[in-house]
């Protein structure tokens, strides 16, 4: 049962996590317009425009990342069965790997770059685990169950 629940909580902290996500990026090209003429619609007209995109039109996707792991990694923390931390770490290295895939696929700035996949993943699982503590007071689970 541990293992069919620890299962569950990382596909939902990668199914919600992907969902904050996305809302995150829609309300952000709305808050923040992106240059006239760029078409976001695909990767293709993405990735030909990045280079018209300034400092601000990256704050949505930072936050995007950012707060989607930190959704995901806690909701897994909270609803894992054993091995809480080992999960949320777990969610939040899925994420990163998406987070090195847009790198490869999109050509944005090395700042960018740089402080997305430092400081949107790894340490929002993290955080993710700090949150999940004080949630959780069964902190017996953290353990890995050999019984």
């Amino acid at each position: 049962m541990t293992v069919a629940r620890n299962i569950l909580a990382f596909l939902l902290g990668l199914v919600v996590g992907s969902g904050v996500n996305m809302s995150l990026l829609m309300i952000g090209h709305r808050v923040i317009r992106v240059p006239a003429g760029v078409d976001t619609s695909t990767m293709e007209g993405l990735a030909s425009s990045m280079h018209l995109f300034g400092p601000e039109q990256f704050l949505f996707p930072f936050l995007a990342h950012a707060l989607g792991t930190l959704a995901g990694a806690l909701l897994g923390y909270v609803i894992a069965g054993s091995r809480r931390r080992w999960l949320a770490y777990a969610v939040g290295t899925a994420f990163l790997f998406g987070g090195i895939a847009n790198v490869i696929m999109l050509p944005a700035p090395a700042w960018f770059n740089a402080v997305d996949l430092l400081l949107a993943y790894v340490p929002m699982a993290w955080l993710a685990c700090v949150l999940g503590s004080r949630l959780v007071k069964d902190d017996a689970t953290d353990r890995q169950i050999t019984a």
